[in-house]
């Protein structure tokens, strides 16, 4: 990246003007100072784009300016000068917050380098904080959908609980949203511009699931060729979200458990404790109580994560959701896949709040991608929708009791439209479903037309 006009803070005690002149050269602004307090006054007053420190500052020494430059100052970038025989201390500084270092006497063309991919760094830092505060307008607790009862409650749950520390449990059926649920937590907190790791624990084999999470040492095992970061040390300073909590092993819960105590781990293979920083959020569709009374599950882990509980109700109990959700899910669907503008139509609607949706949103966002993607027009009907959702029996599904003081002829309308719907899924089985008996009245052309009328929007 071009370093032309970026703005350098210069901090060498001895003015070794041989540095000043190279940044120049290259078409850097440069300010220099020889004392730390110089630079913390400067740095208050005007933007720079980096600072560089010579590693022979007394005092405080070059760790400490370090430290001050980053408490103190809005500088994004800090570089260690170094003479050849002060390499190894340059390297103990990155520790301590510097970004890189520069060994005199300078070469030209490394500096343009180095200096090049600090730029790019910060360019990344930049796209990545618009990108974090662009979710956390997508995940306002204002965008939920909470028309029922029970989703007020989990977005009230939601705001009470995103400004605390505490550890929180989302229960809920498998596609209900409690992922959707944990990120408005974290977007809606403190830690918003700071990181969001989900991990899936079922997915992970339990080999794999220790150093998934708290990563490991080089040759911790076989395959290990170098140090890598788990998910907890990914998510310092921000969240990790833990699903299907419940799979975990017991071994990993037991290290899992210690991280929520004492905020610390070792890294597979390492000897070393890792502090960190992180709220954990965790998920699950299990009975929780029934894994710990078949010891699948550490009671004491039990109540260090459900220290807040949240519920998310499944589809079919907000069904006054089911208008606005599909609403917003179609309009996603078109964005993703460039489709032009769909509308469900008020009959088509009614027919997906009779749904059951065993799948929940997850399985509504799937009806709706396929019917948009495969439907032409921009309106879809109901008889555009699959025919399993168009009936109200399902295989251990009951569909629901006619209204009170429904008259015969109502349900008489109501059994004919569900055996309707079963004959797109199934024509000739349902076929024999509408033969009437001899002693009741035949199938007519009035039936027909009533059919029509049934099935029109």
């Amino acid at each position: 990246m071009p370093v032309h006009g970026q703005q350098i803070l210069l901090i060498d005690p001895v003015q070794r003007f041989d540095v000043e002149l190279m940044l120049r050269g290259l078409g850097l602004e440069v300010r220099s100072v020889t004392s730390v307090a110089a630079a913390l006054d400067l740095a208050a007053r005007e933007d720079f784009d980096m600072a560089l420190v010579d590693v022979g500052l007394a005092a405080d020494g070059a760790e400490g300016i370090v430290a001050k430059l980053r408490a103190r100052t809005s500088v994004p970038s800090v570089l260690v000068l170094a003479g050849e025989d002060s390499v190894r201390r340059a390297i103990r500084i990155l520790d301590h917050g510097a970004d890189d270092y520069l060994v005199r006497p300078l070469d030209r063309a490394e500096v343009m380098a180095r200096l090049g991919r600090i730029l790019e760094w910060q360019h990344a830092d930049d796209r990545a904080l618009l990108f974090q505060r662009e979710l956390s307008r997508k995940y306002l607790v204002g965008n939920l959908v909470s028309q029922s009862e029970g989703m007020r409650r989990v977005r009230d749950q939601i705001l009470q609980v995103a400004a605390a520390r505490s550890n929180v449990l989302i229960l809920g059926e498998s596609g209900v949203g409690k992922e959707l649920v944990a990120k408005a937590i974290h977007y809606n907190s403190s830690r918003r511009e700071s990181p969001f790791i989900a991990i899936n624990c079922s997915a992970i084999p339990v080999s794999l699931i220790e150093s998934e999470l708290f990563g490991h040492e080089r040759g911790a095992f076989t395959g290990a060729v170098g140090r890598q970061k788990g998910k907890f040390e990914l998510a310092d300073g921000g969240t990790i979200f833990l699903d299907e909590v419940g799979e975990m092993d017991l071994r990993t819960q037991a290290k899992l458990l210690r991280v929520l105590e004492e905020r610390e781990f070792m890294r597979v293979g390492g000897g070393r404790e890792v502090r960190v920083d992180v709220r954990v959020l965790a998920a699950t569709n299990s009975d929780l109580e029934d894994l710990i009374r078949r010891g699948r599950l550490r009671e004491d882990l039990y109540f260090r994560l459900k220290v807040i509980t949240i519920r998310v109700p499944p589809l079919r109990e907000r069904q006054e959701d089911i208008p606005e959700l599909a609403r917003t899910l179609l309009e996603q669907i078109r964005r993703d896949n460039g489709l032009r503008p769909r509308r469900l139509t008020a009959r088509a609607i009614r027919a997906l709040q009779r749904y059951p949706w065993p799948g929940n949103v997850r399985e509504l966002k799937n009806v709706l991608e396929s019917t948009a993607i495969t439907r032409e027009g921009e309106i879809i009907r109901a008889t555009d929708l699959p025919a399993t959702v168009l009936t109200d029996e399902r295989p251990g599904v009951p569909g629901p009791p006619p209204r009170a003081g429904a008259t015969m002829r109502e349900m008489e309308r109501q059994l004919i439209r569900r055996t309707l719907a079963r004959r797109r899924a199934d024509p000739a089985a349902q076929d024999q479903a509408l033969r009437h008996p001899r002693r009741r009245r035949p199938w007519t052309p009035s039936c027909r037309r009533q059919d029509s009328l049934l099935t029109r929007d």
